[in-house]
C-alpha cells in the first residue's frame, strides 16, 4: 500500500494503494474529456489573457543539450512544440527558466518504461501483500494479480509524462502529431513550469520519503498539480486549438479502447481519475476567486488533505486533526510487523463505502459521500504476519461533529451488513461480524469511530484492551 500510493502517487488509496509515480505527472487519455468542446462553445465567463496580433509570445530558452543531435526532432514538429510552450507560458503566467528536452516514444517504448522504471522496484511479494490488505478492505478480490494489472493499465492509459528527475517530457506519438498529442503536450509542459518555479520533488514534497510519511498530504498536492495542468490544458485548447485539432481529438476518443481500465476494480479507476477530475474542480474554484494568482498562492500554502480537494471551501483553514494509534506489536507477537501506518482521508473513506470490488457490497454514491463528509482526521495501521498471511487492520477517525460520527457509523454498519451479513454478534457491546478468516468490530466513542479487523477473537480481545 505505501509502496503503491507513494509510487502511483504513488497509486491509489490510503488504502489507497500505490498507484503510479505521482511525480511523473501521468496524463490519462480518458482524463482530458473536459476539453472536448469546440472553442467557440466554451464558457464565456472564463477570462484568460490571450495574445493579440501585436503581442510577442515568450521565447523559450535556447536548448544547448549535447544529446539533442541524437534525439533531434523534425523542424516542423519542433516549431509546433515551441509554439505550444509559448502559448502555455502566456496562459499560465509562469516563466520557463531552463530548456526542456523532448522525446517522442512509441507504445512499445512506453511499455518498457512502465516495466523497467515505474514498477521496477515494486516486487511480486510487495504486490501480494498489498492485495492481502486491499482484499481485507473489500477493494480487491483475494488473489488479484496486482503487479501485472498495473503494468498493463499504465501501458494502456499514459499519453505522455514529465520526468521531474531527468527534466524530460515524453510524449507517446500516434501516426501524426495531432490534437490529442498537442493537448497532452500542453498539459505536460505545464508540469515543466510548475517544476521550474516550485520544485515538485523538494519544494512540494512529491518524493518517496515525504509521501510515505503522509500519503494524504501527497495526494492533495498531486491533485493541485494535476488539476492545475488539466485546467491549463483546457484553457489552451479553448484558446489555440484549431478545428482540425478538435475533430482529430474527437476521432481519437471515438476510436479509443481501454479494455484494461474497463475491467479495473472500481476503486482503482476512480482513484486514477481523482487528481485530474477533483483536482480540476479544486483549481477551478481557486481560479474563480482571483485567477492564477490564487492558484499560485496555493503552491505557497499547499492543500494538506483530500477533504480540502473535495471541499475547496474548506481550504486552507480546515486542517486534519492528529489521531494517535496504540502500538500493537507487543501484543501481537514477534511474527507480526507493522506494514504501514498512515492517514486514510475522506477520499479513501468514501471509496471503501462506495467502490468495493463486489457491487453488492457498495453503498450508493450519495450515502457514501454524505457519510465520509465531516471527516476531521484519522490514522490507520496495517500489521502483517508473513508466516500466515494474516492481517490486522486498525482505523480510528475523528469526526467534525457528533452527528458526523453517528452518520458514518450508521452507513458503515449498512456496508458491513452487505459485505459480511447482518450483525448478530456483539463484543463488549460493539457490533461484530465474522467471516471465515477474520472478525470485524466497529466502535463509536463520541465523535470518534474505530474499525478493527483481526484474524481471530483471541487477537481481537488483545487489540480491544489497547483501546480502553
Amino acid at each position: 500500500m505505501k509502496n503503491k500510493r507513494t509510487n502511483y502517487i504513488l497509486l491509489s488509496c490510503v488504502i489507497i494503494l500505490v498507484v503510479a509515480c505521482l511525480c511523473l505527472g501521468v496524463i490519462l487519455l480518458s482524463g482530458v474529456g473536459v476539453s472536448l468542446l469546440w472553442p467557440f462553445e466554451f464558457n464565456q465567463d472564463v477570462e484568460v489573457s490571450i495574445p493579440t496580433a501585436e503581442t510577442t509570445l515568450p521565447v523559450p530558452p535556447d536548448v544547448s543539450d549535447p544529446q539533442e543531435e541524437q534525439n533531434e526532432l523534425p523542424d516542423d514538429l519542433s516549431e509546433i512544440l515551441l509554439q505550444i510552450e509559448s502559448e502555455v507560458v502566456q496562459i499560465r503566467g509562469l516563466d520557463q527558466t531552463k530548456p526542456v528536452k523532448k522525446t517522442l516514444i512509441s507504445m512499445s517504448e512506453l511499455e518498457e518504461i512502465v516495466k523497467n522504471d515505474f514498477f521496477l522496484e515494486y516486487s511480486d511479494q510487495e504486490a501480494e501483500q498489498d492485495v492481502l490488505v486491499l482484499s481485507a478492505l473489500g477493494l480487491l478480490p483475494e488473489g488479484f494479480e496486482l503487479r501485472d494489472f498495473y503494468l498493463d493499465l499504465y501501458s494502456e492509459q499514459i499519453a505522455g509524462f514529465y520526468d521531474d528527475e531527468t527534466k524530460e517530457i515524453y510524449v507517446v506519438q500516434g501516426a501524426e502529431f495531432g490534437g490529442s498529442e498537442k493537448l497532452t503536450y500542453s498539459h505536460e509542459f505545464t508540469h515543466v513550469l510548475q517544476d521550474q518555479v516550485y520544485d515538485l520533488e523538494d519544494g512540494l514534497g512529491l518524493n518517496e520519503e515525504d509521501c510515505e510519511e503522509d500519503s494524504e498530504r501527497c495526494a492533495a498536492v498531486q491533485a493541485l498539480i494535476e488539476g492545475d495542468a488539466s485546467y491549463t490544458e483546457f484553457l489552451w485548447f479553448q484558446s489555440y486549438a484549431t478545428r482540425e485539432d478538435y475533430f482529430e481529438l474527437m476521432q481519437t476518443f471515438n476510436e479509443m479502447e481501454s479494455p484494461i481500465l474497463d475491467t479495473a476494480p472500481p476503486f482503482m479507476a476512480s482513484d486514477l481519475y481523482f487528481p485530474y477530475e477533483k483536482g480540476y474542480t479544486f483549481v477551478e474554484y481557486l481560479y474563480e476567486q482571483d485567477g492564477y494568482d490564487a492558484v499560485d498562492l496555493a503552491y505557497q500554502n499547499p492543500p494538506v488533505s483530500t477533504e480540502q480537494i473535495l471541499h475547496p471551501e474548506k481550504y486552507p483553514d480546515d486542517v486534519p486533526q492528529v489521531v494517535d494509534l496504540p502500538d500493537l506489536i507487543n501484543i501481537l507477537g514477534n511474527e507480526w510487523h507493522l506494514f504501514e501506518q498512515n492517514i486514510m482521508g475522506e477520499w479513501y473513506t468514501f471509496l471503501i463505502l462506495n467502490q468495493a470490488y463486489e457491487e453488492g457490497f457498495q453503498l450508493s454514491e450519495e450515502i457514501a459521500s454524505k457519510a465520509a463528509t465531516g471527516w476531521g482526521g484519522d490514522s490507520y495501521a496495517v500489521y502483517l504476519n508473513e508466516n500466515t498471511d494474516e492481517v490486522v487492520f486498525v482505523n480510528e477517525v475523528a469526526w467534525d461533529t457528533l452527528a458526523d460520527a453517528e452518520e458514518f457509523a450508521e452507513a458503515f454498519q449498512d456496508y458491513a451488513d452487505l459485505r459480511w451479513g447482518d450483525s448478530k454478534d456483539e463484543i463488549e457491546g460493539n457490533p461484530t461480524w465474522h467471516e471465515e478468516n477474520s472478525v470485524i468490530v466497529f466502535m463509536r466513542d463520541g465523535d470518534h469511530t474505530i474499525w478493527l479487523i483481526s484474524p481471530n477473537d483471541t487477537i481481537l480481545t488483545r487489540i480491544l484492551s489497547e483501546f480502553k
